[in-house]
């Protein structure tokens, strides 16, 4: 388990980061967590990632505010207590309508502000990787990191003036290359890279070292992976 996170030395000239972080209500996220984690550890897995995600991108010196879109009540609540500003699911038409609705909430605050869309299970987030990630997205108009599988995407940005135009699910590192985004290619960020949706996604986020909420929970749980 990781006792602290790393902290960014590195400031950014334009203000800082909008992070655009989107979450189901907990009762439906992350179901293929279940047979590993059990039904009821899962909701509090899907919250814990949530927050240690969002605590490290605070933590974070070039990210300026985190936005979280949610509809559930108890996660909003949590991640608002450790900074996060929450911004209810208005058009309620899935993951990158929600991301867009976020993105849009951030700008209308900082308008010259770069956002990015990072995924909301990222329990082994560290800043420093995470600030990295960002030094390199700041020389591009859109740029984005690939999952840890190569397939999806995990970090999507936009810069001051583009356009920011999500496309996750299923394969979407492919969708946003098309896009015209430019890949990332950094070594030494896994931990940006470390999605869970599996057991064994889990397994392996918890061999980077996670954050202390996901860490107090899994041991709870005593997952054992999928059977």
């Amino acid at each position: 388990m990781r006792t602290e996170r790393e902290t960014a030395t590195n400031t950014d000239p334009a203000g800082g980061w909008s992070l655009v972080v989107p979450l189901k209500p907990l009762a439906r996220a992350k179901s293929r967590l279940g047979r590993a984690a059990g039904e009821d550890a899962r909701p509090r897995l899907a919250l814990a990632f949530a927050q240690d995600t969002v605590a490290a991108a605070l933590d974070c010196a070039r990210v300026r505010d985190v936005v979280v879109v949610t509809d559930d009540p108890v996660a909003a609540a949590a991640l608002a207590e450790l900074g996060a500003r929450i911004v209810p699911d208005a058009p309620g038409a899935g993951l990158n309508a929600a991301l867009a609705h976020g993105a849009r909430s951030a700008r209308a605050l900082r308008a010259a502000a770069p956002v990015a869309a990072l995924n909301a299970d990222l329990p082994a987030l560290r800043t420093g990787e995470l600030a990295r990630v960002l030094e390199f997205a700041s020389a591009f108009p859109s740029a984005f990191l690939r999952d840890a599988a190569g397939i999806g995407t995990t970090f999507l940005s936009a810069a001051a003036g583009a356009e920011f135009r999500p496309a996750f699910g299923g394969p979407s590192g492919s969708r946003h290359l098309a896009s015209g985004a430019v890949e990332i290619p950094l070594s030494g960020v896994d931990s940006v890279r470390r999605d869970v949706d599996t057991g064994e996604d889990l397994r392996a986020a918890l061999a980077l070292g996670v954050g202390p909420r996901t860490a107090r929970i899994a041991a709870a749980a005593a997952c054992a992976g999928d059977r």
